[in-house]
């Protein structure tokens, strides 16, 4: 399932797809348990597949070029660290392609998000680690780590 990586644009249509069904129920996936569950459980079932999903409960695929900054051995939201090798690779993992790289390169790809590569994201709250970033997002969560970050 990770070919799908090297399709950003393909991705971020499943994400736009995914906002426009899940939007106008998003009331009702917060007042409901088995629903919110149901939720997790598709993150699950399809983000691992696909992105090799951490459950960090604060995605921002959209905004790194359709590719996990948790996937980064050093967990970096913002951006790559100094140890990019010349070649792209990792100085952790030296036979894996910088997840910074791979961000910069498939946001270019992506139509719609692609520029958003280029905004700061708020620090990783740990609390809300396993846990549903639909959910998150729907029920303000992130959007408040976002906010009191950048005040």
């Amino acid at each position: 399932m990770r070919v799908f990586q090297t399709q950003p644009a393909v991705l971020e249509s499943c994400y736009r797809l995914t906002v426009v069904f899940l939007k106008p129920v998003q009331s009702l996936i917060l007042r409901s348990t088995v629903l919110q569950k149901s939720l997790m459980f598709m993150e699950q079932l399809f983000k691992k597949a696909v992105f090799d999903c951490h459950m960090c409960g604060q995605c921002v695929l959209h905004s790194t070029g359709m590719t996990c900054p948790m996937t980064c051995p050093k967990n970096l939201r913002n951006g790559p660290c100094g140890g990019v090798r010349n070649n792209g690779n990792c100085e952790i993992k030296p036979e894996m392609e910088c997840v910074w790289v791979s961000a910069w390169e498939r946001s270019k790809k992506m139509p719609v998000y692609g520029s958003n590569i280029l905004g700061i994201l708020a620090p990783l709250d740990q609390r809300l680690q396993d846990t549903s970033a639909w959910v998150n997002e729907f029920s303000g969560k992130t959007e408040s780590i976002q906010d009191e970050w950048s005040n």
